[in-house]
């Protein structure tokens, strides 16, 4: 595919993420409604989560109608050689609470991974792109990784899961990388974590559990402005994840968070 193309795509992406983003800010701060639960009792959604998908599904329908789509809400339709992959409310818990840490997150991938992100935070007005072969950005202009060699020095961002029995054994890890490190945080959207990463506020973020829609976008963006993605095998007590860290720190953080 053509740099000019992966930037019909980002612009698609970029429409997408906006339409999602307007719903979204119309609803922040308001008592939610259709709020339901979908894994556990800790894992909702709302009708803001709804809201946004259909938003950016209905900018796919008239831009893209031919591709196909996978949504965090409303799973996969159609099909072809082309895949948006979309979380429309990456944080929903802060959403929900009122926290103004949330973000949309649209990609859009062929087989051989993604080929243009967006992942648009709607209260900072914030907005992360990147496609295949271009540069990473924030509002337009360039952004870099942290270079950072010293994991003493690092800022490490995480997150975890839903369920108790899983953030039991991921505290666990989390006892091993804390005196390893500068600081721990844990901002509750794991884009936005990405993000975060791939403009420098932090050194490294690591995390289990993700599923696409999480990742598609930010991962893009990450690798893009310099850092390395690892992937975090399943073991019996974890789920997969994703390592995204500078080449000096990722097998320092990597051997600390791999089992």
């Amino acid at each position: 595919m053509t740099n000019s193309q992966e930037r019909e795509l980002l612009a698609v992406a970029l429409d997408a993420a906006r339409a999602a983003g307007a719903e979204l800010r119309g609803r922040f701060g308001r008592r939610q409604d259709g709020v339901r639960t979908k894994s556990g009792p800790t894992d909702p959604v709302s009708d803001a989560d709804l809201a946004a998908e259909a938003a950016i599904r209905s900018v796919l329908a008239e831009r893209r109608p031919h591709d196909a789509i996978l949504g965090e809400e409303g799973g996969s339709s159609g099909a072809g050689e082309l895949r948006w992959v979309v979380d429309p409310l990456d944080g929903t818990v802060n959403f929900l609470f009122g926290i103004p840490t949330f973000g949309v997150s649209v990609a859009c991938e062929d087989a051989g991974g993604a080929l243009a992100g967006v992942v648009l935070d709607p209260i900072r007005d914030e907005c992360f792109a990147a496609t295949r072969s271009g540069p990473p950005t924030l509002n337009g202009e360039t952004i870099h990784g942290s270079s950072r060699a010293d994991l003493a020095m690092a800022m490490v961002a995480t997150g975890f899961a839903y369920d108790a029995t899983l953030r039991g054994r991921q505290a666990l890890v989390i006892a091993r990388v804390l005196p390893r490190v500068r600081d721990i945080r844990r901002a509750g959207a794991a884009a936005l974590d990405l993000c975060w990463s791939a403009c420098g506020r932090y050194d490294a973020y690591y995390e289990r559990g993700l599923h696409a829609w999480d990742v598609a976008a930010g991962c893009l963006i990450a690798s893009r402005a310099g850092l390395e993605i690892r992937e975090l095998v399943a073991t019996d007590e974890q789920p997969a994840g994703v390592v995204a860290a500078p080449t000096g720190l990722i097998g320092q953080l990597f051997a600390l968070v791999a089992n």
